[in-house]
């Protein structure tokens, strides 16, 4: 028998064969706003994960905060770091549901890119300077990144990514429109790709499980308060059970570990459960289902708000954490005023998108890119001037 690399008709071959009915197939794509030709050896949801990778936006994510302003510590995560991680469990769950990995993955790695400098509070802050002016929310923002402030092609603004992965940008909306792609009709569904639903609810217990683990490194809470937590607790009895001879930081490693896998292995058993209670052939009748097909148990939902209710009473409401967010916000502020009031600093590139966009709206544009670094030396530079 001759070897040969596998090439991209072989790679849709073996989806077609090994993936769920109701998965979308990168051959079922709806396509690209600018058509492009095919590649030889890779899908359509994988050349959009390497243009995400790729992309200017996605290696800011560095820089960018997640909870804790960047830089405050080495080993605290960041936007980037959070992003890998839901890729990572959004992956593990797509693979059991045998569902499309790539664009599940795909849409984890975009999901973030629109958020601003300071996280959660300087998109507030944003909302709140553009509430004349259309608003800001960082999944939209997300949406434009890769339409159109990507400028990485020849031909086309953005990242030119397939309708599959816009839809998962979009996770959050009520409704899922398709963008008005050219020969295609525009429809509206009422719940996203099981794709997408996979990675949005990946990001939620992603994002709480690992705060709480910064919060604990960073001494902002404590496991004495967790005590009270259905879900901390359990872990620590599975543990401390398995593992008598663990202690200290090692311990609650491998807490937090367990944390996530059992919410994973939830979702996993509970989706499973719910998908099977329905007649799923394609993966529109996943679109205009009733109901989200991917979900945790009722169970552990509950203890999952539990865990969500600590974490903003303790965590995200301390002082050490509100009190440089209120200050990042205060300089996105006061550095938006200075370039709406004067426009000849946004930059010769930057200044071309006002005649198309608005001031506005290309100075939101233009802040909501930058890092947290960035934005700071930005603010001290302006102040000399």
């Amino acid at each position: 028998m001759t070897w040969k690399p596998r090439n991209r008709s072989l790679i849709e071959k073996f989806e077609e064969e090994a993936l769920s009915p109701f998965a979308q197939l990168s051959s079922e794509s709806a396509g690209r706003k600018h058509s492009e030709p095919s590649h030889p050896f890779r899908t359509v949801y994988q050349r959009d994960r390497a243009r995400i990778i790729h992309s200017k936006a996605f290696r800011r994510l560095e820089y960018k905060t997640q909870v804790f302003l960047n830089g405050t510590g080495d080993h605290l995560r960041t936007r980037l770091t959070h992003t890998i991680e839901v890729s990572s469990v959004s992956r593990t769950i797509a693979t059991a549901l045998g569902v499309n990995q790539d664009l599940t993955e795909a849409i984890a790695l975009a999901h973030d890119l629109g958020h601003p400098p300071f996280g959660h509070s300087g998109e507030k802050k944003l909302n709140e300077l553009m509430v004349d002016h259309g608003g800001f929310e960082h999944n939209n923002q997300s949406l434009r990144t890769v339409e159109l402030l990507e400028n990485l092609y020849p031909n086309f603004d953005g990242l030119n990514l397939s309708y599959e992965v816009l839809e998962g940008i979009m996770k959050h909306s009520k409704g899922f429109n398709r963008p008005s792609f050219k020969n295609k009709i525009e429809e509206t569904f009422k719940n996203p790709s099981i794709e997408a639903q996979i990675a949005n609810l990946a990001d939620e217990i992603t994002y709480y499980a690992h705060d709480l683990d910064d919060g604990l490194d960073f001494n902002l809470i404590n496991e004495d308060q967790l005590i009270e937590l259905d879900l901390w607790q359990r872990c620590v009895n599975f543990v401390d059970t398995n593992y008598k001879n663990l202690k200290g930081k090692r311990r609650r490693a491998y807490i937090i570990r367990n944390l996530l896998d059992f919410q994973v292995a939830d979702i996993i058993k509970a989706s499973t459960q719910h998908i099977s209670e329905h007649t799923l052939d394609s993966s529109d009748q996943v679109r205009r289902s009733s109901a989200r097909l991917i979900r945790n148990s009722k169970e552990v939902n509950q203890s999952s708000i539990q865990l969500k209710r600590f974490l903003y009473e303790n965590l995200y409401n301390h002082k050490e954490v509100a009190q440089p967010n209120k200050k990042g916000g205060e300089i996105i502020s006061s550095v938006f005023e200075l370039f709406i009031k004067n426009p000849s600093l946004l930059g010769e590139t930057t200044s071309k998108r006002i005649s198309e966009h608005g001031l506005h709206r290309t100075v939101c544009d233009y802040i909501a890119g930058m890092t947290d670094r960035y934005i700071i030396e930005e603010f001290d530079e302006l102040m000399k001037s």
